[in-house]
């Protein structure tokens, strides 16, 4: 028995010595008195519950936003292929009108390049680099 629950069967002991020196007419008060302070117990558990799961949910919730997320959808594949097809078109043509041939390699190599790092930032594993929670992984076997 933990000390709420003393506590608790203290108020009855002394609810049930009142109603005996008062009589049956305040029977009622007393009963209703003593529900009263089992409902605040109830209550301030319940509450305290919530909280610590409130608490845990918001943990969760955090740990869960500084996870990586996958981002290689197929929406942002192509939505990245796109943009970049449409951007090469004026970057072609200025590279080229200012400096000819080498300006268009320059103004494709770029286009490359920024292709290359999406696709390594969203496939680790396409060339040969493994996201740190696989590594972390290899240790634990």
């Amino acid at each position: 028995m933990d000390a709420r629950d003393a506590d608790l069967e203290k108020d009855l002991d002394a609810t049930l010595r009142t109603r005996r020196e008062l009589g049956e007419e305040y029977e009622s008060a007393l009963v209703e008195s003593f529900l009263e302070k089992v409902d605040q117990r109830i209550d301030g558990a319940v509450e305290r519950r919530v909280r610590r799961q409130l608490a845990e949910q918001q943990m969760t919730a955090a740990r869960d936003s500084r996870s990586p997320k996958p981002t290689d959808t197929f929406g942002e594949r192509f939505g990245f292929g796109i943009v970049s097809l449409v951007l090469a078109i004026p970057l072609s043509a200025i590279g080229g009108g200012v400096a000819h041939l080498p300006g268009m390699l320059v103004a494709w190599a770029g286009i490359v390049g920024v292709n290359v790092v999406q696709v390594a930032r969203t496939n680790p594993d396409l060339f040969g680099r493994r996201r740190r929670r696989d590594r972390d992984d290899a240790w634990e076997d």
